[in-house]
């Protein structure tokens, strides 16, 4: 059984890329922001307190399964501006919600993420005690991607 204890740490990452296809794009926006070589396994939107997040990109076995929330978007419209964000907001006892959004700009997704974060805090009448997002935003040549990610690790 997968004891979640030994998820000890998170790190917020990004990474915007170019490729062949909106799915190689997406593969090297992966590789940009540092978790292209690993399995992702889609995770809800919870941060626990003993988990401490770091600023630094994790250091991960080629070959990992990895928890994650990410937010990604793709295309194959040349100059579309496409941005996605991912954040976190914790309260004082540690306890954390990531929330992740796509946007037409850095901006509009990074606005987003902070007012879905304050929203997760509201209904849970919970302190907002600290917030912090990585955004991603690219102008698309032939096909673009942007990934934004919280990786548990």
């Amino acid at each position: 059984m997968w004891d979640h204890t030994k998820v000890t740490r998170a790190a917020l990452v990004s990474g915007a890329a170019e490729g062949g296809t909106e799915l190689n794009a997406f593969d090297n926006a992966l590789l940009a922001a540092g978790i292209g070589d690993v399995n992702l396994i889609r995770v809800s939107s919870i941060l626990p307190s003993h988990v401490e997040v770091v600023d630094s990109k994790p250091d991960l076995p080629r070959g990992a399964f990895v928890p994650v929330v990410y937010a990604e978007k793709s295309s194959s419209k040349p100059g579309e501006l496409i941005a996605v964000a991912v954040g976190f907001g914790r309260a004082p006892d540690g306890f954390g919600v990531v929330m992740e959004a796509v946007g037409s700009s850095r901006k509009e997704a990074e606005d987003e993420v902070r007012r879905r974060i304050e929203e997760a805090f509201r209904v849970r009448s919970l302190e907002l005690k600290e917030v912090k997002v990585a955004a991603a935003e690219h102008r698309v040549e032939r096909c673009g991607s942007v990934v934004a990610a919280c990786v548990f690790f």
